[in-house]
């Protein structure tokens, strides 16, 4: 049976070992946050999955422990800062807190980090600006990593490059987070780990095939994660993979071009005050309306209603915040070893 956390138990236990790999308290308390939320949002690759390979950055040296983001470039509207591998979760909710300043004076508010370290699951962010009646977007690539396949190729060019975004609608909002790739690489090394099949033909072999099987990603020469759209309708997804690429690293000015190594994050995010353009209550009456009109929307017989970007999400979010939270089963014990070493208690089961 898989064990259930409290949450608020895994966010100290995370804090804890954060803390005792060098990060100071503020910078441990954001990415702990950050990554519960994605547990608690159901997004297991990019949750506490994650805890294990930053606390190996940390003693590595090569997730940053002390300092802040310096400024690039800085217009009223636009930030850009050199994040210099700082913890990307702390340096994405302090951008927010930026964007969002700019977007109540101008309209948008838009912060691109350069040389980030990964930034964890993009759906945890939303709800930061959403609550304060604002829409964000926010994308991520890694210049370090060549994993996907551009359509009609057969071996790897860019990342999984997430887009998410979010915002209010006048009841439950609507969340996003998608990658431009038919799976994420968390995804893959999991089933190589445990030995599963993906659920599609997703990747693709190093001789063309289209292929369910994640040994085929470690093969020699490896095969690639296919965009999005897989073989069939993957120029699309081949299209969202670039512009990933041109908002993260090609307004940071720094990626694949200058050969990054580090493991890390471009990140580009934009916060929108919908009372800068047409305002607030018509944005609302607007997202309402829509919403309803798609979760209204005839189905087949027998089939669910429709369930609008986030609601699954959201739903589950709530439910593990009063019950617990249920981790994938290789989750915990990949964190006991660093809880032994670090000489943090784990968290009791529920």
């Amino acid at each position: 049976m898989t064990d259930r956390y409290a949450a608020t138990a895994l966010i100290s236990f995370a804090i804890d070992l954060l803390y005792k790999a060098g990060l100071d308290k503020e910078k441990s308390r954001a990415t702990a946050a950050i990554l519960v939320e994605g547990d608690l949002m159901g997004h297991s690759t990019h949750g506490l999955q994650l805890l294990g390979p930053y606390l190996g950055e940390l003693e590595a040296g090569r997730m940053a422990k002390e300092g802040e983001p310096t400024i690039i470039a800085e217009r009223p509207a636009v930030l850009t800062w050199d994040g210099h591998y700082l913890p990307g979760p702390w340096l994405v909710l302090k951008a927010i807190e930026a964007a969002m300043v700019r977007a109540k004076t101008y309209g948008t508010g838009t912060v691109v980090i350069n040389h980030s370290h990964h930034i964890a699951c993009l759906a945890a962010y939303p709800l930061r600006a959403i609550e304060r009646g604002m829409a964000l977007l926010i994308a991520s690539s890694d210049p370090a990593s060549g994993s996907v396949a551009p359509f009609g190729a057969i071996a790897g060019r860019y990342t999984p490059n997430p887009l998410a975004g979010g915002w209010p609608t006048k009841g439950a909002p609507v969340i996003f987070d998608i990658s431009a790739s038919t799976t994420t690489n968390g995804m893959v090394a999991r089933l190589n780990r445990t030995g599963g099949k993906l659920g599609g033909p997703w990747l693709v072999d190093n001789q063309g095939n289209a292929t369910d099987d994640p040994a085929s990603f470690l093969a020699n020469p490896p095969g690639a994660v296919l965009p999005l759209g897989g073989m069939d309708l993957g120029h699309k997804g081949f299209a969202l993979g670039l512009l990933v690429e041109m908002l993260t690293s090609g307004l940071a000015g720094s990626g694949r071009a200058i050969g990054s190594k580090q493991w890390g994050a471009r990140v580009f995010l934009q916060v929108i005050d919908p009372a800068a353009f047409g305002g607030t209550e018509a944005f609302t009456k607007e997202t309402e309306w829509l919403a309803q009109s798609c979760r209204t929307a005839p189905v087949k017989p027998g089939n669910p209603p429709v369930r609008m970007p986030g609601e699954r999400g959201l739903k589950l979010r709530t439910q593990q915040q009063a019950d617990g939270v249920t981790l994938h089963p290789e989750i915990m014990p990949s964190l006991l070893p660093w809880a032994d070493k670090l000489g943090v208690t784990p968290p009791p089961s529920l």
